[in-house]
């Protein structure tokens, strides 16, 4: 990547097209030379002296001629603009920066980069906005992968998801982990400056104590990195239950169409099935598994495996109990699921059946949502989903942060991270020199500023920023 930094560059910043306003951003050390030679400000005294960021309003005037249904504006054109101004290095670039802000006419505004090139300026690359960002320190790795996310965003869970990376809250955790580790680095090669005077700066059970601290944060994001991966931007919501709960009656009855087989033969779900859900403010992948079984063998263990690696990936598990049968094993294995520390909720079944009101117990209900329903009268369904849009809403705010491309990314790097601390804390735990644990931790905070960006390659620029628009 030819990083031509002092240059400075000119792109269209707004969405293509004819519109209300159309916006042209321009950055680096000559903005103010470029722009005094096309533009005449009203307030020429409060333009000349600005020291901060300020909108100025004015004329531009378009030497350039500008072909339009055959009959070109001559020299003398004048365009009504209002300049954003940031004129010292406290901008999004690090760098003075201007945007040109005008209605948005396509002859325009191609007119206006043609006149900023020749004045000067040349053609901004894709991301080269946001790479100026990065390399002068206003955003990290991830918060600029973030600004991307926020572009390509096709729902508003996907926008979340980046307007939360994109203000740090990746990069908080990031943060403090290196912190930790840069902080404990500093107290082990300190030590090593006084090994003779049996001066100790950290002892070996602060030292364990605080890798452990370290695995554990690094496990987490880890386990963030990872469900952000094996899942899609919809959430991933699994049936769970006994063999004849009425879990694939209750899919059925949700999503109004006949998609899952129902008997009532026990076990007649062998497989999974995945079906889009859109109900009221619930947008999910709803996923019918087999009935839990204890058997063993067979088609019938192939069936509990996959139901397993469903469970393993859901973004939130519901229980289906038949309120009509016996509770004794749906209680045990309800409270077994429970003790995984898996996203799971009560949902009681078959409601029609039971002739009096029933009320869930208060062991059953600690999650805040709980339900019956009837998939053959509809009863308590559309309850039942506006508690699950409500309850998955609260848990991606604190799961599910990344976005796909920081998740993909970096995924190879918290696994090295994570392989290293685990050294560090070996190393530790065996008695070895402090000088081999320095080794290991320093490879550990290696593998982690590739992830925020203070360690980089060239080729990991191309690869992020390549994927912008131009502009941006």
């Amino acid at each position: 990547m030819n990083l031509l930094l002092n240059d400075t560059i000119a792109a269209l910043a707004s969405a293509p097209g004819v519109g209300g306003r159309g916006i042209v951003r321009v950055s680096g050390g000559d903005v103010r030379q470029v722009l005094d030679q096309h533009f005449a400000p009203h307030d020429v005294e409060r333009w000349t002296r600005a020291t901060r960021a300020e909108r100025h309003v004015g004329e531009w005037r378009l030497d350039v001629d500008v072909p339009w249904n055959d009959a070109p504006f001559q020299n003398g054109l004048r365009l009504a603009v209002e300049i954003a101004l940031w004129p010292t290095k406290r901008s999004y670039t690090g760098q003075p920066l201007a945007e040109l802000h005008l209605v948005s006419s396509p002859p325009l505004l191609e007119a206006m980069l043609t006149q900023l090139c020749r004045s000067g300026c040349r053609a901004a690359r894709p991301g080269e906005f946001t790479l100026r960002a990065f390399l002068a320190g206003r955003l990290d790795l991830l918060q600029a992968e973030a600004v991307l996310g926020v572009i390509d965003a096709a729902d508003h869970v996907e926008l979340e998801q980046a307007l939360q990376q994109l203000a740090g809250g990746i990069s908080q955790q990031m943060g403090r982990l290196r912190g930790d580790l840069l902080e404990l680095l500093a107290d082990l090669e300190a030590g090593l400056d006084f090994v003779d005077e049996d001066i100790e700066f950290v002892s070996r059970e602060q030292l364990l104590s605080r890798v452990a601290l370290a695995q554990q944060a690094i496990a987490e994001l880890c386990d963030q990195a990872s469900r952000r991966l094996q899942s899609s931007s919809r959430p991933r919501v699994v049936l769970a239950g006994l063999p004849n709960a009425g879990k694939s009656t209750l899919l059925n009855a949700l999503t109004g169409r006949s998609a899952a087989l129902v008997s009532e033969i026990s076990g007649t779900t062998r497989d999974y099935l995945c079906v889009p859900l859109d109900r009221g403010e619930l947008h999910v992948d709803l996923i019918d598994t087999a009935g839990w079984d204890s058997m063993t063998g067979g088609i019938e263990a192939v069936a509990q495996q996959r139901r397993h690696e469903q469970w393993q990936q859901a973004d939130l598990i519901v229980w289906c109990s038949d309120l009509s049968a016996d509770a004794a094993m749906d209680e045990q294995l309800f409270a077994e699921l429970r003790s995984e520390e898996r996203p799971v909720v009560w949902v009681g079944t078959k409601a029609d059946c039971v002739p009096v009101a029933w009320t869930p117990t208060s062991e059953r209900s600690d999650e805040g949502v709980h339900a019956t329903v009837s998939a053959r009268d509809g009863r308590g369904l559309d309850e039942l989903c506006f508690q699950l849009a409500k309850l998955l809403s609260a848990e991606s705010r604190g799961r599910r942060q990344w976005i796909g491309m920081t998740a993909a990314r970096c995924q190879n790097s918290l696994l090295a991270a994570r392989d290293a601390l685990g050294q560090t804390f070996e190393a530790a735990s065996l008695g070895s020199s402090d000088d081999l644990v320095i080794i290991e931790l320093r490879e550990t905070l290696e593998h982690l500023g590739h992830i925020v960006g203070a360690v980089y390659t060239d080729d990991v620029l191309d690869r992020v920023f390549s994927k912008f628009c131009i502009g941006k």
